[in-house]
């Protein structure tokens, strides 16, 4: 009875092996099949690159073509432009992104901006009793330095995006961008030939407690400072802006509050479209080089003392070569402006990268107030 109970325990481990044998082989290649299809795939990503829907597919309440909708809550400083059609495409050539300004948009919206000034003003405010989508993103925009961004503690835990000229901005909206020609252009033979004036300055908003009235009013005492605008009582039209500058020598670029990345029209409009080198006051040297051409710009930084940096001028307008290695980099660059709330509102679509990842600033006063 024994030997028989031996012989059937026997005989079931043989047919178990015998069954193990079978499955091992059928597993073993089904774990390769997968690790194979995992692989491929990720070689046609790598190749392929991610699909562009997929930043979208973050987004809920998309329409049915596609397109990432923008709503703007209200117009900054209330100047309001057409956005009729697909103003983006229309005008920017920026694909598959809606821009309205229309509140009925709000529950389908991807995206609704709020510019900051009007809600420090008091003089709008953000929409908190309607019920919030789920996915909808709030964007907080500024262009104005964090001295003039007023107390943003009241905005905490509120806002998913920034939309900035600064460049570690959610979406970086600059005052203006260097582009590449398409062809290389020869310099003016002699760069000074209409210049007049060794420096000038145009300033509307002198404040004595700003450092740049501070370096103006030592400046002042070295060299001959030709100022305009109101201040001076001497303003200027918009059409005498950029041929005035052009007759100076130097343009001071001076911003009025010292920021992060704050560059403004004061350096690529008035200074580069002028024709000024310009002397700039403003966030440091390496901001300034992370944006500008190499060799188009003075920084007062770069000099022990004021008097110093007046000395330095005065010898440089003597110098044609030296002077005119400042405009080399007009040759092969020039500069495009970013003055349309309708095309910085459009780049939201054309930067979405960052809008793969949802977050909410817990402390926006603190993010923008970073050095």
């Amino acid at each position: 009875m024994e030997e028989a109970n031996n012989q059937k325990t026997h005989s079931e481990l043989q047919r178990k092996m015998g069954c193990e044998n079978v499955e091992k082989p059928i597993f073993g290649f089904l774990k390769k099949f997968f690790v194979i299809c995992i692989l491929l795939t990720l070689l046609l990503y790598v190749y392929h690159g991610w699909p562009r829907s997929y930043s979208y597919t973050t987004f809920k309440h998309l329409s049915m073509n596609g397109n990432l909708t923008i709503l703007l809550w209200y117009w900054p400083f209330g100047q309001s432009s057409g956005v009729a059609g697909d103003v983006c495409w229309d005008l920017f050539h920026i694909p598959h992104c809606k821009l309205v300004d229309n509140r009925s948009y709000f529950s389908s919206a991807n995206i609704v901006v709020f510019h900051n000034s009007e809600l420090i003003w008091g003089r709008q405010r953000l929409p908190t009793d309607l019920p919030r989508p789920e996915g909808q993103r709030w964007a907080w925009m500024s262009l104005e330095s964090p001295a003039n961004n007023g107390n943003l503690r009241p905005f905490a835990n509120i806002f998913n995006m920034t939309i900035s000229y600064r460049r570690d901005a959610d979406v970086t909206v600059p005052y203006g961008v260097l582009l590449p020609k398409e062809e290389e252009t020869p310099l003016p033979e002699d760069i000074t030939a209409n210049k007049t004036s060794l420096v000038c300055w145009v300033v509307s908003n002198y404040m004595r407690n700003h450092k740049r009235s501070q370096v103006y009013k030592e400046l002042s005492a070295v060299v001959p400072v030709q100022v305009y605008g109101r201040w001076a009582n001497k303003p200027l039209a918009s059409s005498d802006l950029l041929p005035t500058i052009s007759r100076c020598y130097f343009y001071l670029a001076f911003e009025n509050s010292v920021a992060k990345d704050y560059i403004t029209e004061k350096l690529w409009k008035n200074s580069y479209e002028g024709g000024a080198v310009p002397v700039v006051l403003g966030p440091s040297i390496r901001d300034y080089k992370a944006v500008a051409p190499p060799h188009s710009f003075i920084h007062v930084n770069e000099f022990a003392s004021v008097r110093e940096l007046g000395e330095y001028l005065k010898e440089l307008a003597k110098d044609k070569k030296r002077y005119a290695e400042y405009f080399k980099w007009k040759q092969q660059w020039k500069v495009k402006l970013y003055a349309d709330w309708r095309e910085r509102l459009c780049n939201v679509c054309s930067q979405n990268g960052s809008l793969l990842y949802r977050k909410t600033y817990s402390n926006l006063e603190a993010w923008d107030k970073e050095v």
